[in-house]
């Protein structure tokens, strides 16, 4: 049975799902036990268009990364991705009602913290969305600005600036039912692209203002870091799925003989080719294989990429950023594997660019080489992100609480004060 000590990551991709089966020991390590991996078929741009499909592909994943473990899954921390998925920068102000009653000191509490964020919450948002993550940004007590934790500090006047990101209730809802209906409970819906930060980024990026680039199957995600927190969020409607269905088009080859061709021989950076360099392209209806160059795949890939990166800079130059971006960019997801991609996007968007393999954290054991690699730092995101949620007190938790579980907070945090005052 799935206990406090274990925690499972599931990342419904486009073309893959991926699960990841935690368990930590007794000096408190997370260590993978279980991976599963397994071909997706029911989503479209990140988004379930068959139910049946999706859940057997969920199922089958999670199943194998039982197997591999050894350990039953109940429960399990969701990536949610997409073409649905948008983001917006709000601010709240409040005026600070002080912890302490009868003084005329007015220190910030937490409660101060949580109605600044709800009054930046106040935002018009359309009835077919909800909000996915509330992710505070920086605070400003009366005329003191970038303020990371306001706690316990004095003032009258509090302002808070915050990054909402949300999604479809449709989306949220189909996703949800999928893994209901394959036997698993969703602990809570986590943004991919924030989990592949989590993995993939370090910190002195995020403070320096870095873009991940999530290239995805069928959607290629961005998230942009600011000062240490998410500036912005934007979805590309095409990824490495339409690298494939070009190859197929042009060379007129079945879409998986395209597949192949894009993983064993796909490169959109000329540099990195030797002009002699050839790839067997199957017959079609009977007739015999061709050789080609490789810069024919080329030809066909780097076009589709080069339009993938300059959409995201185009979107990079609309955004009215505080610094330039120092971190540079990083890019993760299975398409980020295809020679030269990160030669492409350093050229296209003028920053140096890496990719994003997991990194190595304190506290996490069992990644080994095979899960160090950009198609794995959702996966691996979630782990950390779900272990990291699941040890908050829910009091702590300020905006990622949910507005359903605020009553249930509110009620024991009212029997802990009358406990205190009648018995000790």
């Amino acid at each position: 049975m799935n206990s406090s000590n274990n925690i499972v990551s599931l990342d419904v991709g486009s073309t893959w799902v991926r699960a990841i089966v935690c368990e930590r020991d007794k000096d408190g390590k997370l260590n993978i036990l279980g991976v599963g991996i397994r071909p997706s078929t029911g989503l479209r741009k990140g988004v379930v268009v068959n139910i049946e499909a999706t859940l057997r592909s969920i199922a089958a994943a999670i199943e194998d990364a039982e197997l591999r473990s050894g350990l039953e899954v109940t429960d399990c921390w969701t990536g949610i991705g997409g073409n649905h998925i948008n983001g917006i920068n709000s601010r709240g102000v409040v005026g600070i009602t002080g912890k302490k009653k009868d003084t005329r000191e007015r220190e910030i509490g937490q409660d101060d913290i949580e109605r600044v964020i709800e009054a930046a919450q106040a935002v018009v948002i359309p009835t077919d969305k909800q909000i996915l993550e509330v992710i505070p940004q920086n605070f400003k007590v009366d005329d003191q600005k970038g303020i990371r934790n306001p706690l316990d500090m004095i003032g009258v006047r509090l302002e808070s600036e915050v990054h909402i990101i949300t999604c479809t209730v449709t989306g949220a809802q189909n996703l949800i039912k999928c893994v209901n209906r394959a036997g698993f409970r969703v602990n809570e819906l986590i943004l991919q692209t924030l989990a592949a930060g989590r993995a993939a980024l370090t910190q002195e990026e995020m403070d320096l203002g870095v873009v991940l680039i999530d290239l995805g199957g069928g959607t290629t995600d961005v998230l942009v870091y600011v000062e240490g927190t998410p500036f912005s969020t934007y979805t590309i409607p095409a990824g490495g799925t339409q690298v494939t269905g070009d190859i197929s088009i042009l060379k007129n080859i079945s879409f998986e003989n395209a597949e192949k061709i894009k993983i064993d021989a796909g490169c959109c950076w000329e540099t990195m080719l030797d002009v002699d360099e050839t790839v067997i392209v199957p017959g079609v209806g009977g007739r015999p294989p061709m050789s080609i160059p490789r810069t024919q795949i080329l030809a066909i890939i780097k076009p589709r990429m080069e339009e993938i990166f300059k959409l995201v800079k185009q979107h990079l130059d609309t955004l009215t950023l505080p610094r330039p971006l120092g971190g540079g960019v990083v890019l993760t997801g299975g398409t980020a594997q295809l020679a030269g991609v990160v030669e492409l996007a350093n050229n296209v968007l003028k920053l140096p660019a890496r990719l994003g393999c997991p990194i190595p954290v304190k506290g996490l054991g069992g990644l080994v080489e095979e899960y160090r690699d950009p198609s794995f730092a959702t996966a691996i995101g979630l782990v950390l992100e779900g272990d990291r949620r699941s040890g908050l007190d829910p009091a702590e938790r300020g905006s990622e609480i949910r507005q359903t579980d605020k009553k249930s907070v509110a009620l024991i945090e009212k029997f802990r004060t009358w406990l205190k005052e009648e018995f000790f």
